[in-house]
């Protein structure tokens, strides 16, 4: 029997549809390397069996080693390091109200939290003050750190677009 192009194809769709099933992030680098064989192979049908074989696993080994070693981020948390959070960004999720002692009500501590996209010092939610209010959903910059909390004000950006739609 004779592989033909849509084969190597069909074994590249199945291998991307275990990755959703496994959750590895591993078996789409094989996955590419099939699909890859299968382009390579309707362009140029002459190819050996070894070949499409070899291009397979050199592709599928390349993309993998590409990944781990120059794509990765491998610094996923940075406990520890208060100054190194100074600077990121991050959404609110709860609103903050600025600190009043005069103000009562359910939560006049002025606290908000803050999410961000990837764990800073070891996790993604914080629980942020500021000076001035700032809504949930607003994209906040940590501007310092305050004990546990994180001190979090506007991204220039952000205050910029926002005083120009008003």
């Amino acid at each position: 029997m004779q592989i033909l192009w849509w084969h190597w194809m069909v074994l590249g769709l199945g291998l991307a549809l275990s990755e959703l099933a496994l959750f590895s992030f591993f078996i789409i680098w094989f996955a590419l390397g099939a699909l890859l064989v299968g382009l390579t192979l309707l362009l140029s049908p002459e190819l050996s069996f070894a070949t499409q074989i070899l291009l397979w696993t050199v592709a599928s080994v390349l993309m993998t080693v590409s990944w781990f070693k120059f794509f990765r981020n491998t610094n996923k948390t940075r406990a520890g390091q208060a100054a190194a959070v100074i600077g990121e960004v991050g959404t609110l999720v709860r609103a903050i109200e600025p600190f009043n002692t005069s103000v009562g009500g359910a939560d006049s501590s002025g606290r908000g939290e803050v999410r961000f996209q990837k764990p800073v010092m070891g996790t993604d939610t914080w629980p942020c003050i500021a000076d001035e209010f700032i809504a949930a959903g607003t994209r906040v910059k940590v501007v310092g750190v305050d004990g546990q909390f994180l001190k979090v004000g506007k991204p220039a950006a952000s205050a910029t677009m926002d005083a120009t739609a008003d």
